[in-house]
Parts: C-alpha cells; structure tokens; sequence
C-alpha cells in the first residue's frame, strides 16, 4: 500500500478551501429560485439579465478599459523605472529607491486611497473643474501598479549578464539599441508578467477606487458592493462567473505566452551556443 503524501492533502483542503465559494457562487448564478438558500431548477435569466443592463453592461467596459490603459501606462513606466533603479550607481541609493517601491506594496489600501483622496481634493481646489471621475482612478491604478511591475521587472534585470550590454557598446550600439535590441528583449518575461499583475490589481481593486471615484464614473468592484448592499442579486453571481471566466481565460493565456517566449529563447540559445560545440 502506497503511503499518503500528506502535502498532496494539504494542497487540495487548500485548494477546495479557496475555490468552494467561488464554485457554490457559481452554481447559484443558475438558479431561478432568486435567492442562493435553496437551488429550485436551472435557468439562464440570471446572465440575460446582465446583458440587458445596459448600465452594468458600460461599467463593466469602463473597467476592462480602465484596467487596459492602467496597467500598460504602468508597465511602461515600472519598466524603465526599475531599469533606473537598478542602473543607480550607488548601493545606497538604490536601496533607498528599492525600499521606497516595497513600501507602496505593503501599505494598506485604505491608507492608499485615503492619501489620493487627500491629493485629489488638493488639486481640484488649485485646478479649477478638476473633479473625481476616471482620470483620477486611472492617476490612482496607475500609482499602485508601478511596484508591482518594478517588482516583476527587478529579478529579470538581476539576472541579465551586464557583458553582453558591453559587448553591444563595444560593437557600436548606442543606448537606444542597448535597450531595444538586449535590455528589452531579455525582460520581457518579466514586463508580460508585470503586466498580468498590473492588469489583475486593477480589475479587481477596490479600496483605492471606492474613494477616488466620483459621482459620473464607477468600477465594477465598487457596482457590485453597491448592489450587493441592497441585497441578495443572483445577478451578481452570474457577473461574478463571467468575470472570473474571463480571469481564468487571462491566466491561460498569460501561461501560453510565457511557454512560447520561453521555447524561442530556448532555440535562439541553441542557435548561438550550436557553432561552438
């Protein structure tokens, strides 16, 4: 008799543990009962219901637009950002630079949001017509998702072989092509997964949005609080399903990227490496 591994036990009470209420919401987005106390048969009215909401219907693009723009903005500047960090010539300096982006990682989100609520209100009483809405969400997911990329970034830089950036400036390139043709291509594991990460925290953010959105603009973590708070809606729970579908479909494709950029810089090392065996 084969011994139990009891880490595999481990792993599935967590796993069952994190995804029973996801599967038990899921389940209850197809009942026609109304309520999620006791399952009375199966019905689609609960999703034609959130394709006829034509309000929920422009948040939920509003979101996927504001978590699209966010995240490439701060993956643009985390990127450079982290090549700033780990290109800063003294340790001290950038450990200070490196300290300060952990820091924005581990505060609170309300502490976060109340800080940008503070600047915002600031700046709309010296700009005047400046008011909360989507571009102070979009300064806000922009702020916090550039640690996450500085982080995802980082490793890969601390990986890379300074020799062959010199062997680039030996050879004529200049700090543009430094950048394009080496720097840039060998990161970009680490910006795609920035990126993934980015885009993640911004879809389903809440405390840092629920106090510098406005009156005219909402997301769709703050709509569902909001409705959530008004009562059981299996509404809700068919727009959480479509949600979480399309997060899963982010991962799969997120896994299917990353196999490939690895497989291409698996055959171009072979290519390089073929000449001198």
């Amino acid at each position: 008799m084969k011994k139990i591994k009891w880490s595999y036990v481990y792993l599935v009470l967590v796993f069952a543990l994190l995804y029973a209420p996801i599967f038990y919401l899921i389940f209850y987005s197809f009942n026609d009962g109304g309520t999620m106390n006791r399952f009375t048969g199966f019905t689609w009215d609960n999703y034609l219901s959130v394709f006829e909401d034509t309000r929920l219907l422009i948040i939920v693009l509003d979101t996927f637009m504001l978590a699209f723009l966010s995240s490439l903005l701060a993956t643009l500047i985390g990127t450079f950002g982290a090549m700033a960090i780990y290109y800063t010539p003294k340790r001290k300096s950038r450990a200070l630079l490196l300290g300060l982006n952990n820091i924005l990682l581990v505060s609170p989100d309300v502490i976060i949001g109340a800080s940008f609520l503070i600047f915002f209100t600031m700046v709309g009483a010296v700009i005047r017509g400046f008011s909360l809405g989507f571009f102070s969400v979009l300064l806000s997911h922009i702020a916090f998702s550039i640690p996450i990329v500085v982080l995802m970034v980082m490793p890969k830089l601390q990986e890379m072989n300074d020799s062959m950036i010199d062997a680039a400036r030996d050879l004529g390139a200049n700090n543009l092509q430094v950048i394009k043709n080496i720097v840039l291509p060998f990161l970009s594991p680490g910006i795609i997964a920035g990126y993934f990460m980015a885009f993640t925290y911004s879809l389903d953010d809440f405390a840092v949005t629920f106090f510098v959105t406005g009156n005219g603009f909402s997301t769709l973590s703050v709509e569902i609080y909001s409705r959530a708070r008004q009562g059981i809606s299996l509404e809700i729970n068919a727009l959480s399903t479509l949600v979480f579908l399309f997060s899963m479909v982010l991962v799969v494709g997120y896994y299917f990227i990353s196999k490939d950029d690895t497989s291409k810089r698996s055959r171009k090392r072979d290519v390089e490496v073929a000449p001198l065996r």
